[in-house]
């Protein structure tokens, strides 16, 4: 079966008269199979949306090619119209509707019924909201339907361009089971996020962009193992003599203050072992590398403009 998306050596460079030349995208290739949760991480200023909206056929490519269900988006597919579905980073609605006006106006575009529609209020939770105006929903309420406006056309593909933005971690949670169930009935979901958290509950692979490129793609658990980062022992300081300390350290990486002790260890078996047998386990706390570790590993931890 064909990929879902197939991009190979997109390129796209912007010129001003102050930044100059800015390479955007800069030979990005990558392919998501059909049914696959992808994700495409990368600090402010990676390409990412730019690469999103190439994708979409939103935006022209200087170069290089994309193919979407098995064909091109550039110029307008209208075979494509009702199987993509995209959630834009910024929520736009028609001015002055409500959420069950939007919604049916959406369908309309697609060709959608009125009936599915208000299945789609009610898969994400706004049918008991159906006559507020759009205006008037809070921030997670908006992006909901924005989803909701991107699904009603019963798409194969759906891109989410930072859907969780600047959410509570409540709303957050909530759109996370919506996406599981997106991606549960078979369609392949394509995520942008600042959340490693994130990415790494929802996606089963992921890419990460910096500087116009794709730096490196695995699934998130490949990542971390592929890191091969100690992990990070914490107890509560007072309970070990610094010679003990020292000793559990064997020559590792151990840091000490006036309320914690941090061992750095790639035994920890053998360390909370230790730990357990002299009663040092007050204030336990055992962290292991995670995506964003990665992320910043591949990334760097300069600031970004």
């Amino acid at each position: 079966m064909d990929a879902a998306i197939e991009v190979a050596d997109l390129r796209k460079t912007y010129r001003g008269r102050r930044t100059g030349e800015v390479r955007a995208v800069d030979g990005v290739s990558f392919r998501v199979e059909r049914g696959e949760f992808f994700g495409i991480l990368g600090p402010n200023g990676a390409g990412k949306t730019t690469t999103l909206e190439i994708v979409e056929g939103l935006r022209r490519p200087d170069s290089g090619t994309v193919r979407l269900l098995g064909r091109s988006p550039w110029p307008h597919s209208p075979e494509l119209t009702g199987r993509v579905g995209v959630q834009l980073q910024a929520s736009a609605f028609f001015e002055f509707l409500s959420a069950e006006e939007q919604i049916e106006t959406f369908a309309e575009l697609y060709g959608a019924s009125k009936t599915r529609g208000a299945e789609m209020l009610e898969l994400v939770g706004l049918a008991e909201h159906a006559n507020v105006r759009c205006e008037k929903l809070s921030g997670g309420q908006q992006q909901r339907l924005s989803i909701a406006c991107a699904l009603v056309g019963d798409p194969e593909l759906v891109f989410l361009d930072e859907p969780t933005a600047a959410l509570d971690p409540q709303a957050r949670r909530n759109l996370w089971d919506l996406m599981r169930a997106i991606n549960a009935e078979g369609r392949t979901v394509v995520l942008t996020t600042h959340y490693m958290e994130e990415a790494e509950a929802l996606c089963d692979r992921v890419a990460i962009m910096d500087a116009g490129k794709i730096r490196a793609v695995d699934s998130p658990a490949g990542f971390v193992k592929g890191l091969d980062a100690p992990t990070r022992v914490t107890v509560a300081a007072g309970q070990l003599t610094g010679e003990r300390i020292d000793e559990l350290a064997a020559g590792e990486a151990v840091s000490a203050d006036e309320t914690t002790v941090v061992f750095e260890t790639r035994d920890p078996r053998k360390l909370l072992t230790a730990l357990a047998s002299d009663g040092a386990l007050e204030g336990l706390a055992v962290r292991t590398a995670n995506l964003e570790d990665v992320f910043l590993h591949v990334t760097g931890r300069e600031w970004r403009a």
